[in-house]
């Protein structure tokens, strides 16, 4: 069947996929920005490995894009420390390339190429992995294919299955059936995950559920986070902080009427509002629509502050941190197409409160069933959640400490997934 499935992808799905990416790079600079980077992709993995010690092993980590490298970061990190091994990171997407550049921990840094049969085991060929990790979903079937018929083994880390996953459509799940089966391991973040992959009839030894190592790496991050000193914290020493995370339009038009409210009963309280994209645009209309209802300075002049009520930031890569000067939080996306990371606030231990979209975010879920993860669907849910919780430091405190309990008991997939690495190389 496999034979079938492979004609079928290389005949139809590859040309396809050459002519929608040379397509997309007339609209989309991110794609065209892919395209040119990888003109050069051989010659630069070349030169990267000539200094490579071929005594030692190769292991390969591909990730889509930054996000999930970042839960590829503390397996790396304990990988290196463990065994004297090559790293190669790979990735699909610029942004996660160019952004990774610097990384200290591996030994090549590349684009992975498009799949085809012959970019793929040409790919495979320079790099002589002993082993090859993928990270959460980004799986390409050509390059799968390549590494089975080599016998070089494959993992999934991080994996996630949905029940109702289009993956298991009729015809699209034979497909995958011949995908997933071509894997060493596949380690799941829970057990209704993996439950969900042996429906592709996968024996019990191939499917394990080792937990997600996201809760590993923003519980690092967030101890790193502790000691940097964004501002001073005597500024805000009798406030209540309310960090408003990753806001999206759709957030705003619900949280900014409900917490400008909430500040105008109370001005002791404070907001940290930090866009998902903090363009010159955006920038200006937030502003704009404080002009008039509370004062407000950018996180830029925050060493001029003068107890503004509103923090705008007009940076990037800080939220996390800033969480750690947050007694409650509202995580964005929520009222959008889906949440982004509830963990980062939760790890400090503070009530997190989201929109109703969360469904894509199984923490989320967790934390609204456990009670310190709070749904809001409106302006009126959202004012009265912010003035309570904002008002109530008891009630605070007692969520708090089940975010916090909640991502500590979930921290150790890491070591279970170092565990299966060092079993297999």
């Amino acid at each position: 069947m496999r034979n079938i499935w492979y004609s079928i992808y290389n005949i139809i799905f590859i040309p396809l996929l050459v002519a929608l990416v040379k397509i997309g790079s007339l609209f989309n600079k991110k794609i065209a920005q892919g395209i040119k980077d990888r003109k050069k992709l051989f010659e630069n993995l070349i030169i990267s490995l000539l200094d490579i010690d071929r005594t030692k092993k190769m292991i390969w980590f591909h990730s889509a894009s930054m996000g999930e490298f970042e839960q590829a970061k503390p397996i790396i990190k304990k990988l290196k420390a463990e065994k004297d091994v090559n790293v190669i990171v790979t990735f699909f997407s610029p942004s996660g390339y160019r952004n990774s550049l610097n990384y200290p921990y591996a030994d090549v840094i590349s684009y992975l190429p498009l799949d085809s049969s012959v970019l793929t085991k040409r790919f495979i060929k320079y790099v002589r992995p002993n082993l090859v990790i993928f990270m959460r979903y980004d799986i390409w079937p050509n390059l799968i294919w390549s590494l089975n018929k080599k016998s070089i083994p494959t993992m999934i880390v991080d994996a996630t299955m949905r029940s109702d996953s289009n993956r298991k459509l009729p015809g699209i799940k034979n497909f995958h059936k011949s995908l997933y089966q071509s894997f060493t391991k596949i380690l799941t973040v829970s057990e209704q995950n993996t439950s969900s992959f042996k429906e592709f009839g996968l024996p019990d030894n191939k499917v394990v559920t080792v937990g997600d190592t996201r809760y590993d790496r923003v519980y690092e991050k967030s101890l790193i986070a502790k000691d940097k000193k964004l501002f001073d914290e005597k500024l805000i020493a009798d406030k209540k902080v309310f960090v408003f995370g990753s806001s999206w339009e759709a957030d705003e038009d619900v949280i900014l009427p409900a917490i400008t409210k909430v500040i105008q009963h109370d001005p002791n309280v404070i907001m940290i509002l930090a866009p998902h994209e903090p363009t010159t645009i955006n920038l200006d209309r937030l502003e704009n629509y404080f002009s008039n209802k509370l004062k407000m300075i950018r996180f830029s002049y925050i060493n001029y502050y003068n107890n503004e009520n509103v923090i705008l930031v007009d940076s990037i890569g800080i939220l996390l941190t800033l969480y750690y000067y947050a007694d409650l939080a509202y995580v964005g996306g929520s009222f959008k197409q889906g949440i982004h990371n509830v963990l980062e606030p939760a790890v400090y231990g503070i009530p997190v409160i989201y929109g109703p979209k969360h469904q894509n975010s199984l923490e989320a879920l967790k934390l609204s069933e456990l009670g310190s993860g709070i749904v809001v669907h409106n302006k009126k849910e959202a004012y009265r959640q912010l003035r309570t919780l904002l008002a109530d430091d008891a009630m605070r405190n007692k969520l708090g400490n089940i975010s916090k309990n909640f991502v500590e008991q979930n921290i150790g997939a890491s070591q279970k997934i170092l565990k299966e690495i060092l079993e297999i190389i």
